[in-house]
């Protein structure tokens, strides 16, 4: 039988015990709180192997614009990040303003990691207007990675400018411009020209902002657009060349959402400088509410890279990795500027974020779209 004081000892020694396991558990289990997802999800992410294996990355647009060259500068350094050190390969899919490759993404991409689209404004627009050829749903993709960017409209010496601040010598020219459609990207400088006041003709047909700006350098147009990193290897040796003649940029969103210059372009004006070097007044009403809506859903979340629906967690994470540890790359950092501009690529929450940013408008803001470009332009969008 146990003393009294024996039994009081082992009680002490027990409560010192087992006081300080369940101190070091609570402790455990709050630094556990804090990083246990976190810990879960490098332990998944290093179960994944790409070895051997080859990655297709769609580009639903012909070879040369902005979402190309985007991804074959990145292509190199997601084989370089991956887990396993796969081949990565871009597949050009041009076709129906970007709809044709994200139609094929959407019906047949398995949700093995081997298969990433990107997608532009080209491919928001189209989805955000209701048009009837969109078979996909971007909420059931999961994206991986997400860049804003911007544009510069520019024209041909043949116009008779010969820099941006001559931009009213346009008045009552006849300007022509390579279009992929109503619904593309090309939605934000018909919207932009229109409110200009300029005479622009639309031709509506192309795969691509590359083929547009081929038919500029043939002269078969003479006002011409290109997203930044297309701008940057593109148009930028025309430029020095003489052959092409920088107008002004989109612009860019600032941290309140005003729009302001371009970082990558500063000398530049902004659309809205450029409206009232031409008329004298600042922009304003419906029509440049529809023009700055659009703009702002298609630019701050212009490209965006996806895995297919239905893909494991376990395998966004390893892509997601992958991409923390490209953005923190140094050959990468040295890179990006001069191919990209200065626009931060970004993965998870931020990326979460530009998607839901991109991929909704105002149900008033579409239907007033909708109207003018059956009204001004002739394309009626069926309901689906």
């Amino acid at each position: 039988m146990i003393s009294r004081k024996r039994h009081d000892l082992y009680d002490a020694f027990a409560s010192r015990l087992f006081g300080g396991i369940k101190r070091n558990l609570r402790r455990f289990c709050l630094a556990f709180g804090l990083t246990g997802l976190a810990l879960f999800a490098q332990v998944a992410s290093a179960e994944v192997s790409f070895a051997g294996k080859t990655v297709e990355w769609i580009v639903p647009f012909s070879a040369g614009g902005g979402s190309d060259t985007l991804a074959r500068f990145n292509a190199p350094f997601f084989s370089k990040h991956l887990p396993g050190q796969p081949n990565v390969v871009v597949v050009n899919e041009p076709g129906g303003g970007s709809t044709k490759g994200s139609n094929l993404f959407e019906a047949r991409a398995k949700p093995d990691g081997l298969t990433i689209l990107i997608t532009s404004g080209s491919t928001q627009f189209p989805y955000l207007l209701g048009d009837p050829r969109v078979r996909y749903e971007y909420a059931n993709w999961k994206i991986v990675m997400a860049s804003p960017t911007g544009g510069v409209v520019y024209t041909s010496p043949s116009t008779g400018v010969e820099n941006a601040g001559d931009i009213a010598n346009l008045k009552g020219k006849r300007l022509i411009y390579a279009s992929q459609g109503a619904t593309s990207l090309d939605l934000v400088p018909m919207l932009g020209f229109r409110l200009m006041g300029l005479d622009v003709q639309h031709v509506f047909g192309f795969k691509g902002r590359g083929g547009g700006r081929l038919a500029f350098e043939r002269g078969e147009t003479n006002i011409d657009y290109q997203t930044s990193s297309a701008y940057l290897k593109n148009v930028a040796p025309l430029v020095e060349s003489g052959k092409a003649i920088p107008l002004f940029s989109w612009g860019s969103l600032d941290e309140n959402g005003n729009l302001v210059r371009d970082p990558t372009f500063p000398d530049l004006p902004h659309f809205a400088e450029a409206y009232e070097m031409l008329t004298g007044e600042k922009p304003s009403g419906p029509d440049y509410d529809a023009w700055f809506g659009f703009f702002a859903a298609g630019f701050p979340a212009q490209k965006m890279v996806f895995l297919p629906k239905g893909t494991g967690d376990d395998i966004v994470e390893a892509w997601r990795q992958a991409i923390r540890d490209m953005l923190v790359d140094p050959e990468y950092l040295s890179a990006r500027q001069a191919v990209l501009g200065k626009y931060e690529q970004v993965t998870d929450a931020a990326a979460d974020a530009l998607q839901r940013k991109g991929t909704q408008v105002s149900a008033d803001l579409r239907k007033r779209v909708v109207d003018l470009i059956e009204r001004e332009y002739g394309v009626k969008i069926k309901e689906k």
